[in-house]
């Protein structure tokens, strides 16, 4: 069902991650790539823009993955995507095929918290239609929207907030989603040594029940992404 949604598609109006900053863009499109049911094999910067932002005046356009990947990483369910925002279709594709619980716990390892409001929040019931899901994710929500949703709803009940030194060290639930920003590597983030960081996550794998996985384009380049997660994943 997933993979029958993420075929590869254009945003070209001001909805979702295209509408920041959209009247001011030359660029006014953004590609949202297709999902594969693929290892790390396949994972690889993409050729085309999936975020566009303009900062102090300059237009920045960023290229995100060449596809999403579903997969299994000790027998947990695996997304790897670029946009953040993705993340809640996964989610809820993960309640719906029994791999969490509603009021599930989250670990989200990130720079940035992303708990900005959206515009709407959908209803509990709507966590059954999938095809909604997946509209809301990519067209009403963005890379700093989408973890809101989920507590209005009631899937997420706690969230442990993974966004400084001190918050490795935290005592995790028995079982949680595990949400890991690939920013987390990014030069803003430099101040906690690297290695560190790939022990503490992969402790965190450990009781995960379903690992979602944001390469973040426009706050890491993909290639220092995509090593880091070959690093996490592989250990290479």
């Amino acid at each position: 069902m997933l993979s029958q949604l993420y075929k590869g598609f254009v945003i070209d109006e001001a909805l979702g991650n295209n509408a920041f900053s959209f009247n001011q863009r030359q660029n006014k499109s953004i590609y949202v790539p297709a999902l594969l049911q693929a290892g790390l094999d396949h994972l690889k910067a993409g050729s085309r823009i999936c975020f566009s932002e303009v900062c102090e005046g300059i237009e920045k356009n960023v290229i995100g993955l060449d596809c999403f990947l579903q997969w299994k990483y000790a027998d947990k369910p695996v997304f790897i995507f670029d946009n953040h925002n993705h993340a809640f279709c996964f989610w809820v594709w993960a309640y719906q095929n029994g791999h969490i619980d509603m009021q599930a716990s989250l670990v989200h390892v990130d720079q940035h918290k992303d708990m900005r409001e959206p515009e709407f929040y959908l209803e509990t019931q709507d966590l059954n239609n999938l095809e909604k899901v997946f509209w809301y994710t990519n067209e009403v929500l963005n890379v700093g929207n989408f973890i809101q949703p989920v507590l209005s709803v009631g899937l997420i009940d706690d969230i442990y907030m993974i966004d400084h030194r001190a918050a490795f060290e935290a005592t995790m639930p028995e079982q949680y989603i595990l949400d890991i920003d690939m920013d987390i590597f990014s030069d803003d983030m430099s101040y906690i040594n690297d290695s560190y960081k790939l022990e503490m996550i992969r402790t965190f794998i450990e009781r995960a029940s379903i690992i979602t996985v944001a390469t973040s384009p426009y706050f890491i380049e993909q290639e220092k992404a995509i090593h880091f997660v070959r690093k996490l994943f592989e250990g290479r």
